[in-house]
């Protein structure tokens, strides 16, 4: 079955011609150029990856937590002129998996495509330094070491099934849990590791060598 994208971009030539680009490679692709009603699809047809003009009107942070809260599944790629390190900062912890420059090519926004869809994370290289510093940032918990040994082994499967971009529906499915185990999986770990948001686990999982950045 074919990568369902939901592109929402101003622009009608450049919508267009993303979109051409995309379904030739074999994806299918559905849009809007009012990030309203972008929340409104993503609440109705659950894509796999929506695509974010980050510069369209309505579409900033507020767009992203109101499409993740209807569609927690989704993973979303934002296309900004934007570099700042606030901004950056600001998308990752809100949950963004891919973070493309607008003054990248074509061939890019295609690979972030592919890496997002496998559960992994695009940044261009002009941010990626801003990532890096993220995932070196000192944490407010315990040591490593004793953080890692507070967890059991189905934990960190769950903490590294998380850290991959999966859903908690998703990490249910693939550990053959109830969704509600796997919720409870997740309270646990977020308690003994003192942490409150999915970025901070996905630093942590990082850290550990659960996956790589």
């Amino acid at each position: 079955m074919p990568t369902r994208i939901l592109l929402i971009y101003r622009f009608p030539l450049v919508f267009q011609a993303l979109k051409a680009l995309m379904e030739g490679e074999g994806f299918r692709v559905m849009g809007h150029q009012d990030s309203p009603e972008a929340v409104r699809f993503a609440h109705d047809f659950q894509p796999d990856i929506v695509i974010l003009d980050f510069e369209l009107p309505g579409a900033g942070l507020d767009c992203v937590r109101q499409i993740l809260e209807v569609s927690p599944a989704t993973r979303i790629i934002v296309l900004s002129k934007h570099a700042e390190e606030y901004r950056v900062r600001e998308a990752i912890e809100i949950g963004v998996r891919g973070y493309v420059l607008k003054t990248r090519t074509a061939d890019e926004l295609l690979r972030s495509i592919e890496e997002v869809s496998h559960g992994r994370t695009y940044f261009s290289p002009e941010i990626a330094h801003i990532v890096a510093e993220l995932v070196l940032e000192p944490f407010s918990y315990r040591s490593p070491s004793r953080r890692a040994s507070q967890l059991t082994d189905r934990e960190r499967q769950v903490v590294t099934l998380i850290a991959e971009g999966n859903s908690t529906k998703e990490v249910a499915a693939r550990l053959g849990i109830s969704v509600k185990t796997a919720d409870c999986h997740r309270t646990r770990i977020m308690d003994k590791l003192n942490l409150h948001q999915t970025a901070n686990l996905v630093r942590y999982a990082i850290r550990q060598g659960f996956i790589e950045a």
